[in-house]
């Protein structure tokens, strides 16, 4: 299956950052986004419950302002490894 081409398009190369039980957090998943590549997280990392909500929050308004700093930049896309679809 190809990947489709609003994630592609972001991609540096085409690599998900593996989601590491209790080592994955906000800090890497941006890190790996500004690196090019898809950063993931297990959603069970984020407890209580609440601080999934709370992380995905961070996550996209630390990588908007990264892209509005680096317009030219690719990685924006983040996964979760819970049934929440990818972000742009």
């Amino acid at each position: 299956m190809p990947i489709p081409s609003h994630i592609k398009d972001h991609l540096s190369i085409p690599v998900i950052g593996s989601p590491l039980f209790l080592v994955s957090g906000p800090e890497l998943v941006i890190a790996q986004c500004k690196a090019g590549i898809i950063g993931s997280f297990p959603a069970l990392n984020a407890r209580p419950q609440h601080v999934l909500g709370e992380w995905i929050t961070r996550i996209k308004t630390e990588l908007a302002e990264y892209q509005e700093q680096n317009p030219d930049a690719k990685g924006r896309s983040i996964c979760s490894q819970s049934n929440l679809p990818c972000f742009k």
